[in-house]
């Protein structure tokens, strides 16, 4: 769910607009969406049904080492052992909070969380954030994959007031990206040094985000945590590579 209630700023934040993307199921007691891409196959030859390969086996989840980490018991992402301030923090708890993907079809899943079928790899925050871009620089991601795919992507994209969500303003995350099987990664994204158009982020209040995290259908991951925080230490991010430069993407 979406958690305001545990800071202060964020109880001042917009409330209008938690509504949530697409592509997201619960896997287990951890909290998280599903997104599942879209797979045609066709729905008649039982006996060919019958002979189909078992899908292969889950890897065990293993967790990246990162500078940003989620701490389930305080129920925070943390930097250098310290709670992040957010003013935005999803979790996902039996719901969507309100996040949508384009061409999705999204339908409850058993116990918590919902599932979703990607034919699209969009997936879009609830409009009417209200954030100051300058004082919350970061922006969190923590996922699991659970199944491989391809063309990974990670980019992060936004609109304001001034502009909608244009190839010209995007982020792409410091560390965490492309996620093997059975990993869970944390997508940093420091929007103070976006990969294009800075610094646009820094000067406006954003109304919504959105996250395209592969370019191609087949890809399975459940989205546990996203977050809109502070950033207290920008030199404990500093050292870690720049964003690649974003290739010339035919969207949005």
């Amino acid at each position: 769910m979406l958690n305001q209630s545990a800071n202060p700023v964020a109880k001042a934040a917009h409330a209008h607009g938690d509504r949530l993307v697409t592509r997201l199921t619960w896997i287990g007691p951890a909290i998280g969406l599903t997104a599942a891409a879209v797979v045609l196959a066709s729905c008649h030859r039982k006996a060919e049904e019958a002979q189909a390969p078992a899908a292969p086996p889950v890897a065990a989840e293993s967790e990246r080492t990162s500078p940003v980490h989620w701490n389930a018991a305080a129920g925070a992402f943390e930097l250098g052992g310290k709670a992040l301030k957010t003013v935005k923090l999803w979790t996902f708890d039996g719901s969507t909070d309100g996040f949508t993907a384009l061409g999705t079809r999204i339908a409850p899943a058993a116990g918590q969380g919902i599932t979703v079928t990607i034919a699209d790899p969009t997936i879009r925050s609830p409009k009417g954030l209200n954030v100051p871009g300058q004082q919350y620089a970061l922006v969190l991601v923590r996922l699991t994959r659970v199944q491989a795919g391809s063309g990974w992507d990670g980019a992060l994209y936004y609109s304001t007031a001034n502009h909608p969500e244009t190839i010209n303003f995007l982020g792409k995350p410091l560390s965490g990206a492309n996620p093997k099987v059975g990993e869970t990664t944390t997508l940093v994204y420091d929007m103070s040094r976006q990969a294009l158009g800075a610094p646009d982020w820094s000067q406006s209040t954003i109304d919504q985000i959105r996250f395209d995290i592969e370019d191609k259908p087949g890809g399975v991951f459940v989205i546990r945590q996203v977050a809109i925080a502070e950033n207290p230490d920008p030199a404990a991010l500093a050292p870690m590579a720049a964003p690649a430069a974003a290739p010339a993407p035919a969207k949005p």
